[in-house]
């Protein structure tokens, strides 16, 4: 069996997701953080050797990695039908914004949130540069497009999801600028998927989808 190992308020919300939409049969193994540095607990930690999470583990198979866990589930559970065919018009955005959201949009949120630990007493300016980039790009790509993968909705907009909504509460950023980003997080939490998925990763946890 499937089990998906779910850090709550992490980056693991995601998987839950996937598992959802693609209608899968999986355990799911709730995990909270601990209440005197909010980080994982030591059980957690055990099951990777990173020690972060996602990770899923089935039969003797212990996985991490977002974006691996994402194109594993999908192949070997989904028949790969939540990513574009190689010959389709979408399957090179589909690529980017996969691997833009793990590659370059955590990168700039991690040193947002790691530099005051370290005693800056400002953001650098080439990751605020790089920030306002990323979320003008976003801004485009759901202008033009319904999904990050394009027409249809792809492990892209499973990657995505993280930064656009849990991760903000850590540095507590507006969309107000971002009208077709908003549209973009109605939609999704509309898919019951999305919310079959909250309610079971996170319960009694609003989405931060405005």
């Amino acid at each position: 069996m499937l089990t998906v190992h779910h850090l709550r308020t992490s980056q693991s919300e995601r998987i839950v997701w996937l598992c959802e939409e693609l209608g899968i049969d999986y355990d799911l193994k709730l995990y909270d953080r601990r209440s005197d540095n909010r980080m994982a607990p030591d059980q957690y930690k055990a099951l990777h050797p990173m020690g972060i999470a996602p990770v899923i583990t089935e039969g003797d198979l212990v996985l991490g990695e977002s974006a691996a866990i994402c194109d594993y589930i999908n192949a070997r559970h989904g028949g790969g039908r939540l990513a574009p065919d190689k010959d389709s018009a979408d399957f090179a955005d589909h690529l980017f914004w996969f691997h833009f959201a793990n590659g370059s949009m955590m990168p700039i949120s991690y040193i947002e949130i790691s530099a005051p630990m370290m005693g800056a007493d400002s953001v650098p300016a080439f990751i605020s540069d790089r920030k306002a980039r990323a979320w003008s790009m976003i801004e485009q790509r759901l202008t033009d497009a319904p999904f990050f993968g394009g027409e249809a909705l792809t492990t892209a907009d499973i990657m995505m999801i993280w930064s656009l909504t849990t991760g903000r509460a850590f540095r507590q950023f507006s969309l107000d600028d971002y009208p077709a980003t908003r549209a973009y997080l109605q939609r999704i939490g509309e898919r019951p998927a999305y919310q079959s998925a909250r309610a079971k990763a996170e319960p009694g946890v609003e989405p931060m989808l405005s």
